[in-house]
């Protein structure tokens, strides 16, 4: 079973966003005003066919990965050990190679050499839930969301904060069958200038893909400016964390996936479902000031090398 995790530089034709103050509300010694009363969610419609197949679908899918005793949760362990080699090689092929390429306005599987991407700007990271979506599901999935938000925030060092939809530049969509299918104008109105490309992926989102994210720069510039990042609303409990901690994580500049990652999420196979140890050194890598944006393949590897050792205790 196959994810999209897509990140495509320049593929948004983005604009300047408005001045977002990204604080912790319990740092300043000011209280936050009080936010106006939020209007309550529409009551859910009945789910299509569509959505109900697919919900029947993913649910078969968490079972029998969850079976064959993938689907992990328990960050890696002595079973699967690694080195300080292992862990550079696996952050070079992960953030500095591409999973998919462009060709003729379809995302194509190919993996191609690419150069070190990351966020320069804050993260502001907001979550939009489609009508579909009951209250009790948005409360369980925001918690998740935001407890994450802080873990990679600690990991990465990077700031990343859950604001308001209206000021974010990493969009978090969930969204059943028939909501994503119609997401065009949406989508539009969110990220203005969005490329026909990404539009086209997300509303004919196969059923072999389980959830996918798009990041983007302006122009030519290695640092991301904004992010999309859709996961289905039908995914059972498992399968949906998994792919909030994919997503999440991918879209701040872990492009690729590796066969040889282990233990990873950042690996087709499914073996893990959240965010293991080893994937936390390599965001802690991805946004060491040693390493600069722009980077290629070649000019990172020694850098990265180092920093391996540093991370598992070994000599700089």
């Amino acid at each position: 079973m196959k994810r999209i995790r897509a990140a495509i530089i320049g593929c948004l034709a983005l604009i300047a966003l408005g001045a977002c103050e990204l604080q912790d509300p319990g740092s300043g010694t000011v209280p936050p005003p009080a936010e106006p009363a939020k209007p309550e969610p529409p009551t859910p419609q009945p789910p299509s066919k569509a959505s109900q197949s697919i919900a029947r679908h993913f649910a078969r899918v968490q079972a029998d990965l969850v079976a064959r005793g993938l689907l992990r949760t328990d960050g890696g362990g002595p079973d699967v050990p690694f080195d300080a080699k292992m862990l550079a090689e696996d952050f070079v092929r992960i953030a500095l190679y591409d999973e998919y390429v462009t060709n003729g306005g379809v995302l194509v599987a190919r993996e191609t050499e690419s150069r070190l991407r990351r966020w320069k700007d804050p993260i502001a990271l907001g979550v939009v839930f489609g009508d579909s979506v009951p209250a009790a599901k948005r409360a369980k999935d925001k918690a998740i969301i935001a407890s994450y938000a802080a873990r990679l925030r600690r990991v990465s060092g990077h700031p990343i904060f859950v604001v308001p939809p209206e000021h974010a530049n990493y969009h978090l969509l969930i969204l059943n069958e028939d909501e994503r299918r119609a997401l065009g104008p949406r989508l539009q109105d969110l990220v203005p200038g969005v490329d026909d490309t990404v539009i086209r992926t997300i509303t004919q989102m196969p059923r072999s893909t389980f959830c996918l994210v798009f990041a983007s720069s302006e122009g030519a510039s290695p640092n991301y400016k904004q992010a999309v990042a859709v996961i289905r609303s039908e995914h059972p409990d498992l399968l949906r964390k998994s792919c909030i901690h994919e997503e999440l994580a991918q879209g701040m500049g872990l492009a690729n996936d590796s066969p040889q990652a282990r233990p990873s999420i950042f690996n087709d196979d499914e073996e893990f479902a959240l965010l293991t140890t080893h994937d936390e050194l390599l965001l802690k890598m991805l946004y060491d000031p040693r390493l600069r944006p722009g980077m290629t393949p070649d000019e990172a590897r020694p850098i990265v090398q180092a920093l391996s050792r540093q991370l598992l205790g070994g000599e700089s």
